[in-house]
């Protein structure tokens, strides 16, 4: 079985790698094809990889034969005949970051990789690199199913899909990691399958990838949520009820994602970070490059030690801005996308049922919609079960008006961003009067999209917003303007 891997040079990789290569769930790979377009920055990562599954190995945490590593900067080479494909690409590197967020910033708005703003040009200078792997995908490797990591998971997951359908699933491991908290209050195992194939606990988790509720769990048929939401110790063990406050879940009535907080305390998100000495891009900028300098570094540190320490290091001060507390190593320790990519593959490779919340169509087969307010081919976060079948969204309950309101804006921002994009693309294989009114088009809907995101809301600031990003980002330059 192949695996590859595109953005096979970032940072965590080698956590792909090191769950692949332990064959926790028996699923046995033969080859990681690792692509990215930064060959030092590959060889950099190819070499923690290897000195991790070599660790693994001797410990006999990893059986032999290892999964064979083959570093390539051609694409096509890496996706040929993939089984599957992780895509975690970052289109302007970690640089591109700094200026999704120092750009908001400067204008008084939040700067945040993936929330506000920052995140929509975050989408569009990646959709049309992702529309690209999409169609290289359909060509050489049609039967792989191809698991987007890339952020804004939610719409460049969307994107993905008009070229190659369901075979397309996002995830994020921010919904399962607050679940599971819930279930270690409950000693339930919420990944628990029952011999029928059906999930014995009862989760209803409903949103877009960064913006989502968990509104109820039921153990044996009962609702446990409320007796949680009601216990102040209960909800002192979970993260997210912490950042939000409990008096303020309470009165949802809900579990929210961690991410939301961007959205309740805008203001006091947006003043921390102003406040602080650097951005989290800039700190990562900074971090990474002192790692990779180091790692590359033959008479230093093994690759794996530095890269060990880097890791501890950028886990535990996640979303700071959100804390007045260290984060608890509980929570630093609690999983990641990794484990939730290695049991998708799994169950779709080997048909054992397993559950989990996944960013999937909400148009269902045969008709239907999982949140019926919304378009069939808008792509929303919910709790799936998956096999060899492929992947079968669940039913939620209800959705409230003002879930359903913050999700429809969100999306109905990052659509506009998708068809500057999308216009964007079309008019760089056009020439004349025609390429010039695609990037017209491109160009308006890009500062629609801007505009209307619920944490922007200003025509005025968002033309702003606009001209900031196509000054600081090339790729978002060539797009619009050529």
């Amino acid at each position: 079985m192949k695996l590859t891997i595109l953005g096979g040079g970032g940072f965590r990789v080698p956590l792909v790698y090191e769950a692949v290569a332990a064959r926790a769930t028996g699923l046995v790979v033969d080859e990681v094809a690792l692509h990215d377009v930064d060959p030092e920055r590959l060889a950099t990562i190819g070499a923690v990889a290897a000195q991790l599954g070599e660790e693994l190995a001797a410990s006999g945490r990893a059986p032999h034969p290892l999964p064979r590593l083959v570093p390539t900067t051609d694409l096509r080479e890496a996706v040929a005949g993939a089984d599957f494909v992780f895509s975690a690409v970052r289109v302007g590197g970690a640089q591109g970051r700094t200026v999704d967020e120092r750009v908001a910033l400067d204008l008084g708005l939040l700067g945040q990789e993936t929330i506000g703003p920052g995140g929509l040009a975050y989408a569009l200078r990646t959709i049309p690199v992702a529309l690209d792997v999409a169609r290289t995908i359909a060509e050489l490797a049609p039967a792989a199913w191809t698991i987007n990591f890339t952020n804004p998971a939610g719409i460049v997951t969307e994107a993905m899909r008009t070229v190659l359908g369901d075979r397309v699933v996002g995830i994020c491991d921010t919904p399962i990691g607050l679940v599971r908290r819930v279930g270690r209050l409950l000693g339930a195992d919420v990944d628990a399958m029952g011999p029928d194939g059906t999930p014995r606990i009862g989760v209803d988790y409903v949103g877009l990838n960064h913006l989502g509720w968990l509104r109820a769990i039921t153990v044996d048929g009962e609702d446990r949520l409320p007796g949680i939401l009601a216990d102040d110790a209960a909800l002192d063990a979970i993260e997210e009820a912490r950042l939000i406050g409990p008096d303020w879940v309470r009165t949802m009535g809900a579990l929210p994602n961690e991410y939301l907080f961007y959205y309740l305390f805008t203001e006091e998100a947006r003043s921390r970070i102003a406040a602080a000495e650097e951005t989290r891009g800039e700190f990562l900028a900074a971090q990474q490059g002192r790692f990779y300098e180091a790692a590359g570094d033959s008479c230093c540190a093994s690759p794996l030690s530095a890269w060990r320490a880097t890791l501890h290091e950028r886990e535990a001060t996640y979303m700071a801005e959100t804390r007045d507390e260290e984060r608890r190593e509980e929570d630093v320790a609690g999983g990641g996308y990794q484990e939730v990519a290695l049991r998708l593959m799994t169950a779709l490779a080997t048909g054992t049922p397993a559950r989990m919340i996944l960013d999937v169509g909400n148009g269902r087969p045969g008709g239907g919609r999982i949140v019926p307010e919304l378009p069939p081919d808008l792509v929303l976060e919910v709790p799936c079960v998956v096999d060899g079948e492929g992947v079968h969204p669940q039913q939620v309950g209800p959705v409230s008006l003002g879930q359903l309101g913050m999700m429809a804006r969100l999306r109905a921002a990052e659509r506009a961003i998708l068809e500057a994009a999308r216009h964007g693309q079309e008019a760089s294989a056009r020439g004349g009067e025609e390429a010039a009114r695609l990037r017209s088009l491109a160009r308006e809907k890009a500062w629609e999209g801007f505009s209307t995101h619920p944490l922007v809301d200003s025509p005025e600031l968002g033309r702003a917003l606009l001209d900031g990003y196509v000054a600081g980002h090339p790729e978002i330059a060539a797009l619009l303007e050529g």
